[in-house]
């Protein structure tokens, strides 16, 4: 599933190519996703200029004044970007067109966990979406720091990558960049999250934010399908420090990187690093 820093590399890709652009018309071939899409975009929306994109935790939302498309990439959606002129004709899970003036953009998601709702201005603030309203802070804002995580934990007795994964405190901290983060924070996986000091999560909070921004940087992580809204695959994963490294030497000191499972979700730790 994309995490945050795949998110965001869809939401800089879409404001550089769309943002501004006029919509001209919605094609829905296939509206069967997580959650149907809704019948009236092709009425909704043509017509209507796109002011920004947007993201609160792993969802884009793309603002068009009137209102707003909520997006979800699910397990396997992309955006792909077609320029004018270019003539590619719709595969198998090519479910909606967007046609922007200059060029459409294609939402593809072959396991059609993803989701495309609309959200009427005139329904209140967008951020107070049932999907969205529950959200933890965002990592990479002012908001989230180490006192949060601190305040947040202390009657939290699951593991702290648990905690972490659940989004309440903080959103967007998937699977792959908890592992990570907590390598760089020296903080083992299991341990429960009300035993950790404000000091050490001050090295945590940290190292969510140099995790997650070099991540951006390299494009994301592809494990499987993820590409960014111009087919450019993420690279992060190639210099990944203990996820998907099980079994060979840690970066830092030599031992052997282990992996467990963690409520059905693998965890890489290394067992010097991380005590």
């Amino acid at each position: 599933m994309p995490e945050l820093p795949e998110v965001e590399v869809v939401r800089r890709g879409l404001e550089s190519r769309v943002r501004g652009r006029t919509l001209r018309a919605v094609r829905v071939r296939e509206a069967r996703l997580r959650w149907p899409v809704p019948a009236t975009l092709d009425r909704n929306l043509p017509g209507a200029t796109l002011r920004a994109v947007e993201r609160r935790g792993k969802y884009l939302l793309l603002d068009f004044g009137h209102g707003t498309l909520i997006v979800h990439l699910g397990m396997s959606g992309n955006f792909r970007f077609l320029g004018d002129g270019a003539v590619e004709e719709p595969a198998r899970h090519d479910h909606v067109d967007l046609e922007f003036e200059h060029g459409i953009l294609r939402y593809r998601d072959p396991r059609r966990f993803g989701a495309m709702l609309w959200h009427a201005a005139s329904e209140g603030p967008v951020l107070a979406h049932p999907l969205l309203a529950s959200l933890g802070a965002e990592p990479l804002s002012e908001a989230f720091d180490a006192a949060l995580l601190h305040r947040a934990t202390r009657s939290r007795s699951g593991a702290i990558k648990t905690v972490l994964l659940a989004g309440d405190i903080v959103v967007g901290v998937g699977n792959i960049y908890a592992s990570e983060s907590l390598f760089r924070a020296g903080i083992r996986p299991t341990t429960a999250a009300r035993r950790i000091a404000l000091l050490r999560f001050e090295r945590l909070a940290s190292a969510i934010r140099e995790t997650l921004n070099e991540a951006i940087e390299r494009g994301g992580s592809t494990l499987r399908n993820f590409v960014s809204s111009d087919g450019a695959a993420g690279c992060y994963q190639a210099a990944s420090l203990v996820y998907g490294r099980a079994g060979e030497p840690c970066r830092v000191c030599g031992t052997l990187v282990r992996t467990m499972r963690q409520q059905q979700r693998s965890t890489f730790w290394c067992p010097r690093c991380q005590r």
